[in-house]
């Protein structure tokens, strides 16, 4: 194993040397076609999958290394790997960024969320919704873990985010670009859709298990909450965020 692909196992696994590096990984067809171009530093793919007319056509124009089916195992993060992978460049964005050049700003806030998938899975429903940018503190789940990217389906080469290192703060910053801040949170005063989200909105979702921080919570403008029936006492993460945001993007759209 070379060096470059001991840095693609590295990159796979410890969202440290993904830091370091300032760079991620990408697999497979649709993730890879999707790709930047300009933010590909190299790519490699297996034999069996260089043989196909496709997959040629895929690569037209691009350098690329060919390993064996075996090793392109090994370097892969999933169980059944397509044959493709890259490594790409990090993404730059500022607080600034995650609000539009025009209209106002949509914005889905994380506080400590944990789960990989959770991530992703909110971060399609926020470009599905018309949502701005996202901002998520230093103790969530790293952005460009190898099963967050894939779950993303392509929108985290499309949506900016913004990660800080102090949330609470942030808060601040935010209500001074004249955002209004909303928790979900399980005490909330008013049901969510008691409220007109057509100004610059932020939605803040908190950790799967313990819900938002005090310090967050207390920071926001108001508490709201999703009503349920039966004895479901909660939605998990990502749902309640979709709900929160479509609510939103319906109103918006009348």
């Amino acid at each position: 194993m070379n060096q470059q692909q001991k840095q693609i196992l590295a990159l796979q696994k410890k969202a440290r040397e993904r830091r370091k590096d300032h760079a991620f990984v990408v697999e497979g067809s649709r993730l890879f076609s999707e790709a930047p171009r300009e933010r590909i530093r190299y790519t490699v793919v297996s034999e069996s999958f260089i043989r196909q007319k496709e997959s040629r056509a895929l690569l037209e124009g691009l350098r690329y290394d060919v390993v064996s089916d075996h090793l392109f195992e090994s370097l892969s993060d999933t169980k059944t790997p397509q044959g493709i992978l890259a490594v790409l460049d990090q993404y730059d964005y500022r607080l600034e960024d995650t609000f539009p050049k025009e209209g106002k700003a949509l914005l889905l806030v994380l506080d400590t969320i944990q789960d990989p998938g959770n991530l992703g899975t909110m971060l399609r429903a926020s470009e599905a919704a018309g949502v701005t940018g996202v901002i998520m503190n230093d103790k969530t789940v790293d952005i460009y873990n190898p099963k967050v990217v894939r779950a993303t389906m392509g929108t985290i080469y499309r949506l900016p985010f913004y990660v800080t290192e102090n949330l609470p703060e942030t808060i601040d910053r935010l209500k001074t670009m004249g955002v209004t801040t909303y928790s979900a949170h399980l005490q909330g005063e008013d049901s969510y859709d008691r409220f007109s989200y057509s100004g610059h909105t932020a939605f803040f979702i908190g950790n799967e298990g313990n819900g938002l921080s005090p310090e967050v919570a207390e920071r926001t403008d108001k508490k709201i909450r999703i009503p349920m029936a039966g004895q479901v006492e909660s939605l998990n993460a990502a749902i309640a965020a979709t709900v929160l945001l479509f609510e939103a993007a319906r109103q918006r759209r009348l």
